[in-house]
């Protein structure tokens, strides 16, 4: 595999070098991940099903469950690749097809993409709630929910299919050995032979659509927020109307400012050990972290989870006795 490839005929495929240069800490990475993983396969397994049991949904609750079911989506484009090739623990690194490469790539930018969309809506949803509490239920319809959250969706994979096209016709040189654990955006162009800017163009405007525009907006309706807030007179309203936000900040922040850090920079600041031990937690622990921040701060979620677990027990309770 070696040489450049000129996008006239398919190459053979990749090598994921992966973590094959630290053979003694394959094992432990190996049950590290396997335990973040299973715990966030559990946490927004527990959030999709205990929204689903709620019989009036909010719209807030509703994009919520989109998001979980995202994130398990997410993950699993990831994580178990990479806990296999972990397993065999190969020396060269696992090798990938083109076409495999292609879709892991795509579907990853689609949730990604997916995701900065919806924080965008779910930012909208906090505006109305706190800006225009008596018009909320008219101008937060199930149709509009539904609307957004399909629009989401489509977007993320409208933008993730012409960057998978824009970036597998670029040559590719060298052993094609990505010094990365799954197919991501950077390693690919780290290995790309761009000589100009021009070829990362599609790059730059997937950047623009997937994180820029939806922190305008996500600006936006914050700034709108905090001269609401500023209206009130009452401290007590000031606190509750702030706190329905906080969960929403804190995801956000911790996705775009992760999002923001790993892709929004040029090609020549690339680290490919750097940038891959970065996306280690960027793919693992924030995925764990989103449940658990919408569990702790979100009281109709703690009273939904409360009331799944209490019906299940009292299946148990009933089965047993």
């Amino acid at each position: 595999m070696e040489g450049a490839w000129n996008g006239t005929e398919m190459p053979p495929g990749f090598y994921l070098q992966g973590f094959s240069e630290f053979p003694r800490l394959q094992p432990f990475l190996f049950v590290l991940l396997l335990i973040i993983h299973l715990a966030t396969l559990s946490g927004n397994l527990i959030i999709l099903v205990s929204v689903a049991s709620v019989a009036t949904r909010p719209p807030m609750l509703l994009f919520l469950c989109q998001l979980s079911a995202i994130e398990l989506c997410y993950t699993l484009v990831v994580v178990p690749r990479c806990l296999a090739d972990l397993a065999r623990a190969q020396e060269r690194g696992s090798p990938i097809s083109f076409v495999g490469c292609a879709v892991q790539m795509q579907m990853f930018v689609a949730l990604g993409g997916a995701e900065c969309f919806l924080l965008a809506a779910m930012a909208y949803d906090r505006y109305v709630a706190i800006c225009h509490p008596l018009r909320y239920p008219v101008l937060m319809t199930s149709g509009l929910c539904g609307k957004l959250a399909i629009s989401c969706c489509l977007g993320g994979l409208v933008v993730s299919l012409f960057l998978t096209a824009a970036i597998f016709r670029m040559p590719f040189c060298g052993s094609h050995l990505l010094i990365h654990f799954f197919c991501d955006v950077t390693a690919l162009l780290h290995l790309a032979c761009t000589r100009s800017y021009v070829e990362e163009l599609p790059f730059l405007g997937a950047c623009i659509i997937l994180l820029l525009v939806p922190s305008f907006l996500i600006l936006t309706s914050y700034g709108a927020i905090v001269g609401a807030l500023r209206r009130l007179h009452s401290s007590g309203g000031r606190r509750k109307a702030a706190s329905t936000c906080i969960s929403h900040l804190a995801v956000t922040l911790l996705h775009y400012g992760c999002a923001t850090f790993m892709y929004a920079r040029p090609k020549t600041s690339y680290a490919p050990k750097r940038d891959r031990t970065l996306a280690l937690v960027y793919t693992n622990v924030t995925p764990l972290l989103y449940p658990l921040i919408y569990s702790f701060r979100n009281r109709e979620v703690t009273t939904a989870i409360h009331k799944v677990l209490s019906l299940k027990g009292d299946g148990h309770s009933l089965v047993t006795g």
